[in-house]
Formats: structure tokens, C-alpha cells, sequence
């Protein structure tokens, strides 16, 4: 792959350009630094550093170190930073914050590191990695959840699932939660509880200065503000408290494929009949086609209402079309969360593009269908999510995220294995996408946001919300420590 066309377009290119650094001595280390430059770190004071810690502080040559670097989407697998700082507490990120910060080096945030363009490794600097911090609390009386930054979702799926409850939690199982969480938390659940944010309680936050605070309505409501949607801008959670609702432990799911010859009459009918699905409905449509296949149209998803009532409400599915293939059935909502995760193995390389939709117009339609290919070693998708019900009864300047007007997340996305494609893939995606986005309301997902284009348009993703935003990085990150994500640059 000529990674060097990637980066250049990617979120946070010049932050993480790939000139690699080198030891200054045999046991000094030469760091990158938020300007872009080097410094040189003395091998006593990474050792002070490294004992500090209660986690492993880990150098280019430490065991563990190749392993620990390694993040979910494959095209970041070459970046090598100077120090990976395995903290198993607060008080080991409050330590990595500060000897950071008094060296001026350059931070990723690693919580799950699922982050899709890269955010959470770095070349040349230090990651503080918070996987190692993964413990998940559930209150059934309170019917709350309080999960540090390194949970799975599926983690916090199965603790919340042995109570019968659970929130709004993506639809990945291998996802981390602050991520999710912190770009607004997308999932099956939202139409009937709300977004991932919406869901949100408090948080416990390191700002970059080195404060420990607690974000909640109550308290830090500014700060509580901008976490919901702003992304990991302001600071380091460290918690998450989330509240739960009494959902499954089986749900009805519903699955139907069709041949990718009848993709438009399927998708024609799926807009239709969602139109007036109820927020007990989460159904969603779309396309695939695996390497070297046909590929296919679906329309799938779950009920979390009663099961006759289900029935009957997608009966209009049952005598739509010829389906290939057809499932209506309770499942368990741990395994229904984990469905997905085949598609998504660590390792593999990844690109997708995604923006949100008011409306469908015929020629979405038709520019999705028409343009729709795939290639004997390219995963191809094209995933419809539906938004509405509970989203949209909240006010848009109520949290960061402010695109409650939303009726459906379109996403593409390519998959492959063989990094000597990933120039043909990820300019597929591009120009397949860019067929799409003018139908869009110009919002989208930022923790989908994967080029600098898009970076450059987070004034306009957040509309009126963005100058609080900006006030918020002003006041919590006048430096731009906090900037390897959908970055809000400071004014001050």
C-alpha cells in the first residue's frame, strides 16, 4: 500500500506523518512531540517514569511492545510510537498525562482501539493505553452500569444482560465504549432509549492539566455537555456511568436476504415500510457482497416489544419479495450484539465513509444500486441505519451531538486482507461515496470521520453547537493536548 496517499488524507495527517523516529543514544529515546518535532528522552527519566506506573511502561524493545501497538483496523498496524504506557488505574494516567505534558509529546488515546482512522496509535509518540482498565459495575436496583475506558461492548452487554438490562451499545461487540460513547453511540437500542449520550449519566475526566473531575449534570455540566458528541476533545474518562433499561434476554430478530438483482425494489420497500415503524422496530437495509461473490440485499434487525406484536407489525416484510434466506425468531440479545463481529476481525484492513440522511431520494436509490460492486478480495457493504424516535425527542443543542433531525445513517465500507490493494479500496470507497454525500443533510458520524475533508467541515457537522464547543477547548485544552481525534482546534 502506498500509505503515504492514505495518511496524507487521513485525520490528523500532519500530526502523525510517517517520518519515523530514531534513538538518540543506546538507551535514550527520540519522541515526537504536538508540534511535529522531536525531543530526546533520557533513559533515566523514562525509568522514572516506568516505575511510577503500576501498568508496564513499554520502549520499542520491550517484550509485549509489537503486540501492544497492534489496533484494530490493519492500515495503522506500521505506526511505532516511542512509549506505549499500559496504565492500570487513575493513577497511572495521571502520570502519563504529566510526564507528557512536561515533555510536549505527542498523546493517542487507546481505550478498545477500534478507532477506524487510526486515532488511537501513533507514530513517534506516546499512547496511553487504558485497555488494561476494563472492569464493568452494574447496579440492578439502580439499574445502572459503571465501566472504566478499556470495556468492550460486549463486556458491558453480557454484565448488563445477567440482569435482563441494557443500553444503547453499538452493533460490534469488540467496539470500545469510550469511543462509542464519546462520538455519540449508535446502536440497536437507540429509537426506543436514545443514543449511547443520551444514556450517559456521569463521567470522571483528567483534563490535560491534570484535574480530576466528575461530569455529570450536577457537576462540570459544561464539561458533561461537550463528552456527549464532542469526542475525546476535553479530556480522559477514566469512568462511564450509563443508565440501563429492562431489555431482552431474547428479542425477536428479523432477517431477510434477497438477491442484489432485486436491490432497489428492496430497498424502496424497506424506506416504505420503516416510515411508520415504532421505536419498539429497529430495522435496518442494505447490501454485501463478499469477495468473489454476488453479493446480496438485506433488510434485518430486531423487535423489543412482544413477539405477536412483532409478528404482526413485520408481516408486510414476510410477504414482500422472494427472499434467498429468512429468520424470525427470538434470539438472545448478547448474541444478536455479537452477530456482527465476523465482518469486523481485528487485523484486517479497513475504510468506510457515512453521513447522515433527512430524507431518501429516489436517486440515492439508484446512485447506491448502480454504483454498488465489489471485487474477488474485497468485503463490500453498504449498511442503512434507522434513526429517529427516541433520538430526535431531544433537543439539538441538549448534548454536542446535534443531528436529531436525522432519519438514517447511510455507511459504506470496504474490507480486505492484502495491503498491496488498499490503494484500489479505500478510492473505490471515495468515489462510490462521493455519488452519495450530496444527498446528505452534510452532517455525519464523527467517529466515522476518516480524511481531512471531513475534518475541515466539523464547524458545519455541528452547526450552532460548534463556537460552545470551541469555548469548551479553549477553557479544558488550550494547547491541544487532546488533538489525535475529530479535533476542535483551540482559539486561544
Amino acid at each position: 500500500m502506498k500509505r503515504r496517499d492514505f495518511v496524507t488524507s487521513a485525520l490528523g495527517a500532519a500530526a502523525i506523518s510517517s517520518v519515523p523516529y530514531t534513538r538518540a543514544s543506546a538507551n535514550d529515546l527520540s519522541a515526537k512531540t504536538l508540534s511535529g518535532g522531536e525531543t530526546v528522552l533520557s533513559n533515566a527519566e523514562i525509568k522514572e517514569f516506568g516505575d511510577s506506573l503500576r501498568g508496564k511502561l513499554l520502549r520499542p524493545t520491550s517484550d509485549g511492545y509489537d503486540r501492544a501497538r497492534k489496533v484494530w483496523n490493519g492500515v495503522w498496524n506500521d505506526q511505532r510510537p516511542a512509549l506505549v504506557a499500559r496504565c492500570s488505574g487513575i493513577k497511572d494516567v495521571l502520570n502519563a498525562v504529566e510526564f507528557a505534558r512536561t515533555h510536549d509529546l505527542l498523546v493517542a488515546l487507546r481505550g478498545g482501539g477500534h478507532s477506524i482512522s487510526g486515532k488511537s496509535i501513533c507514530e513517534g509518540g506516546m499512547v496511553i493505553d487504558m485497555s488494561l482498565m476494563d472492569s464493568v459495575h452494574v447496579d440492578p436496583f439502580e439499574k445502572t452500569a459503571r465501566v472504566e475506558p478499556g470495556v468492550l461492548l460486549g463486556a458491558l452487554d453480557r454484565a448488563s444482560q445477567h440482569f435482563g438490562l441494557a443500553t444503547t451499545a453499538g452493533v460490534v461487540s469488540h467496539t470500545g465504549a469510550a469511543g462509542l460513547t464519546l462520538g455519540g453511540g449508535i446502536g440497536r437500542l437507540q429509537r426506543k432509549h436514545g443514543l449511547t449520550i443520551d444514556n450517559l449519566l456521569s463521567a470522571d475526566v483528567i483534563t490535560p492539566d491534570g484535574q480530576f473531575l466528575r461530569a455529570s449534570e450536577a457537576d462540570n455540566a459544561d464539561l458533561f455537555w461537550g463528552l456527549r458528541g464532542g469526542g475525546g476533545n476535553f479530556g480522559i474518562v477514566t469512568s462511564f456511568e450509563y443508565q440501563l433499561h429492562h431489555v431482552g434476554p431474547k428479542v425477536l430478530n428479523v432477517s431477510f436476504m434477497y438477491p442484489i438483482s432485486e436491490a432497489k425494489d428492496v430497498l424502496n420497500f424497506y424506506f416504505d415500510f420503516n416510515m411508520n415503524a415504532p421505536d419498539d422496530l429497529y430495522i435496518g437495509a442494505g447490501l454485501a457482497m463478499p469477495p468473489g461473490e454476488s453479493g446480496f440485499a438485506m433488510i434485518s434487525g430486531c423487535y423489543f416489544g412482544d413477539f405477536a406484536e412483532g409478528e404482526r407489525l413485520i408481516e408486510p416484510l414476510r410477504k414482500f419479495g422472494k427472499p434467498l434466506f429468512s429468520n424470525v425468531g427470538p434470539i438472545d440479545y448478547v448474541d444478536l450484539q455479537s452477530r456482527n463481529d465476523r465482518n469486523n476481525q481485528h487485523g484486517h484492513f479497513y475504510y468506510a465513509k457515512s453521513g447522515f440522511f433527512t430524507d431518501i431520494e429516489t436517486a440515492v436509490i439508484d446512485n447506491a444500486v448502480d454504483r454498488f460492486e465489489g471485487t474477488s478480495s474485497r468485503r463490500t457493504l453498504l449498511l442503512i441505519s434507522p434513526f429517529g424516535g427516541a433520538v430526535g425527542r431531544v433537543a439539538e443543542d441538549a448534548t454536542a451531538f446535534t443531528h436529531r433531525d436525522t432519519q438514517y445513517q447511510i455507511e459504506i465500507s470496504s474490507g480486505w486482507e492484502d495491503d498491496s490493494l488498499s490503494d484500489d479500496n479505500v478510492q473505490w470507497c471515495r468515489r462510490y461515496w462521493d455519488a452519495l454525500e450530496p444527498f446528505t443533510s452534510g452532517g455525519f458520524y464523527v467517529n466515522f470521520i476518516v480524511d481531512q475533508q471531513q475534518q475541515q467541515r466539523l464547524n458545519e457537522n455541528y452547526r450552532g453547537n460548534y463556537d460552545r464547543l470551541v469555548a469548551l477547548k479553549n477553557k479544558y485544552d488550550p494547547t491541544n493536548f487532546l488533538r489525535l481525534n475529530a479535533n476542535i482546534e483551540p482559539t486561544v
